[in-house]
């Protein structure tokens, strides 16, 4: 399917949100309690007693084991004083909800937004420590129940995409909205949105649609010149394996910062890429024996890769290539779903049933973190604003918040 270039009919612009009241929370605070037994001491006759010296050792044994025991259970264990990395943030949600994805106001730190299922568009003031539900009137009155996948800042203009066909756009760092009409003719959902210029914004789409837009979302320009299905459709002889079973959808979507893309296919049998300037999406069968999860860029600009059952691969060098070594995790057996790099050495990895994992030496070790052990849901996302600025998200509407 060849990538029509798009435009706006319908250029009528309306304003769509409007403040919610917040339900809060109560601030749960946890206390550790130490079992503190105290001696019962009864004050008896005394009577000169004579003991040999087998006796006395024996009975300085048992005083000297008594206090250690008694010195154990005042004093807490040492791995029960070491604080994580990370907190929980409740959140005013349904317990169902899955978080998508976060973004914050680049001029305003404070000022961010987060999104999930449900039509969850919640915003926060205070850097992220609360959050307040955003409600969108017009979504309300229709039938749709929007599945809200991305969100995007550059200065104070924002862009969000969902499911089914929805684009916001602001340009007053998030303080009002405007819905931009959209052509009939978009191939695939919309996945991903990134703000970047004055006006502009670049989007993509499950089918592998990659649009631009200078215009504020009036026009868009097609960047690949066909889907991703059309492109294997061509190269199922190319001994790409997997490609004739392909659906025709990505699994996950992962942008660098110099505009290059790395997507698994939706049965994670192989990746593809794109670099700016390339005409088509470049298929690429899969190094490894497990099918793919997901993956995503490191920070020196190599590739990270993520298979099913708990697998974690990185590439050797940078850019883009098929050739991955395997790095030992502990995983506990957990599928890791996301890896999000905080600086140039270290990064976290989250995945099924608290999952979290950290390297600080770019990755070639990794060691876990049992703070979220506890926490009964899947992470699906590491998201770092900056090296300060950090967050997971999970569902059951899970948010952890780095603490540094």
């Amino acid at each position: 399917m060849a990538m029509p270039n798009l435009q706006v009919s319908d250029c009528s612009l309306t304003s769509i949100f409007s403040p919610r009241l917040l339900h809060h929370r109560p601030h749960h605070q946890h206390h550790r309690f130490i079992s503190n037994p105290k001696a019962s001491l009864h004050q008896q006759p005394h009577h000169p007693t004579f003991i040999n010296r087998r006796q006395l050792i024996s009975q300085t044994a048992s005083l000297s084991l008594s206090v250690a025991s008694l010195s154990s259970l005042q004093l807490p264990a040492k791995s029960e004083e070491v604080l994580s990395e990370w907190e929980r943030v409740y959140l005013p949600i349904d317990p169902g909800v899955v978080l998508l994805d976060i973004a914050f106001v680049p001029d305003d730190l404070n000022h961010g937004f987060l999104l999930g299922t449900r039509q969850t568009i919640l915003e926060t003031k205070d850097g992220g420590n609360t959050w307040v539900p955003r409600s969108i009137p017009s979504a309300e009155d229709e039938d749709f129940n929007y599945r809200f996948n991305s969100i995007s800042f550059k200065g104070k203009e924002g862009w969000i995409v969902g499911k089914p066909a929805i684009l916001l756009y602001t340009s007053d760092a998030g303080e009002s909205w405007e819905r931009i009409p959209l052509s009939a003719q978009l191939p695939g959902d919309m996945v991903y949105i990134k703000a970047t210029g004055e006006k502009s914004a670049e989007m993509v789409t499950d089918e592998g649609a990659i649009y631009v837009t200078s215009n504020r979302g009036y026009n868009w320009r097609a960047a690949v010149q066909e889907t991703v299905s059309a492109t294997l459709n061509r190269t199922v002889s190319s001994g790409i394996s997997g490609a004739s079973y392909y659906t025709g959808t990505f699994n996950t979507v992962n942008r660098s910062p110099d505009g290059r893309y790395v997507a698994v296919s939706s049965r994670g049998n192989f990746y593809l890429t794109w670099e700016p300037g390339q005409p088509f999406w470049q298929p690429h069968n899969r190094a490894v024996a497990r099918r793919i999860q997901n993956m995503g860029w490191r920070a020196d600009g190599g590739l990270w890769l993520l298979v099913r059952g708990g697998g974690l691969f990185l590439s050797k060098g940078t850019g883009i290539t098929e050739d991955f070594e395997e790095i030992p995790v502990q995983s506990r057996g957990f599928g890791i779903l996301d890896v999000g790099y905080r600086s140039m050495d270290e990064a976290w990895a989250a995945g099924g049933s608290g999952v979290l994992l950290r390297t600080s030496n770019g990755g070639k070790s990794w060691t876990r973190d049992k703070a979220a052990d506890n926490i009964a849901a899947n992470l699906y996302s590491v998201k770092f604003i900056n090296e300060n600025k950090g967050f997971i998200l999970g569902n059951d509407g899970v948010l952890l918040r780095y603490l540094g």
